[in-house]
């Protein structure tokens, strides 16, 4: 029977390195670092994703800001806004809370978040500093992924890494993520022939798809770890992730629960990625 990796208990070891940090830069630069967060209407699950975040920047210590604006909004009026939040030299981190409103383009305002500030790692600049392995902003649920890896005690070096999902969000930067940690990396995806062939070859797999119960116990191998970063909602209303859980707890040695997996270390990494863009304006600071 599988270890539970526990995200909430991880998470708020994460939260708790985050708020040492804090009071260490304030007493030494004299000011928190500050995280901006934008959402756009009234998206039932992005206020609660919003809601959390501002939660945990508050108990770090950190400053944060909240910026609603209407559904309504011009796309326009919002690059606006991100353009006087770039210029603002008390502003470290800025998040644009995804999705937007089907008249925005999601990629100008990725683009039109300054590099150095981009908490979410989504800018093209970070995203190629990624792949030619250089110090960078990284995505924040690719980062909690590592984390969790990371706590099980198992060293990634050498082993089999399938990560089923080939989005720019977590598939790919998890992939090349394992692949600098010198893992032996497949990419498979819903339309990967014998899918089951695949991930059983796995000692570390990540189910990244959005398909609700896509991997089965049949599919994972005997002692894998199985890192579960999909978020469905079932008919009942209840949520349930890309992996059986069941079925592949009796299979894998370490697994994440959906929720209190993979969610909760989203946003502690989200801290510490805060914690990154202040070093990497604060002249002196990294």
């Amino acid at each position: 029977m599988a270890k539970i990796l526990d995200g909430k208990a991880l998470s708020a070891v994460v939260k708790d390195e985050v708020r040492s940090e804090v009071v260490e830069l304030e007493a030494k630069y004299g000011r928190k670092p500050c995280l901006c967060v934008i959402i756009v209407g009234e998206n039932p699950a992005s206020q609660v994703y919003v809601r959390n975040k501002v939660k945990a920047a508050a108990y770090t210590g950190m400053e944060s800001r909240l910026i609603e604006l209407p559904s309504s909004v011009s796309e326009e009026t919002l690059l606006g806004k991100i353009a006087e939040l770039n210029s603002d030299p008390s502003v470290d981190a800025i998040l644009v809370q995804l999705p937007l409103p089907k008249h925005i383009d999601e990629e100008k305002v990725i683009y039109a978040v300054a590099p150095e500030k981009d908490v979410d790692g989504f800018h093209p600049s970070n995203v190629s500093l990624l792949w030619l392995g250089k110090e960078c902003i990284v995505p924040c649920t690719p980062a909690g992924v590592m984390r969790l890896i990371d706590s099980t005690g198992v060293d990634i070096c050498g082993k089999t890494a399938v990560v089923v999902g080939r989005s720019n969000i977590v598939g790919k930067p998890v992939a090349k993520l394992l692949l600098d940690r010198n893992a032996t990396v497949v990419i498979a995806h819903s339309r990967t022939a014998d899918l089951g062939a695949v991930t059983r070859q796995a000692d570390i797999l990540v189910a990244a798809v959005g398909k609700p119960g896509l991997i089965k116990g049949e599919m994972v191998r005997p002692g894998a770890i199985v890192i579960d970063v999909g978020i469905n909602r079932t008919e009942d209303g209840k949520l349930c992730g890309d992996v059986d859980f069941a079925s592949c707890s009796e299979k894998a040695s370490w697994i994440t629960p959906v929720p209190g997996g993979v969610g909760p270390m989203t946003i502690a990494m989200l801290m510490k990625n805060t914690i990154r863009c202040f070093k990497s304006r604060v002249p002196g600071a990294r």
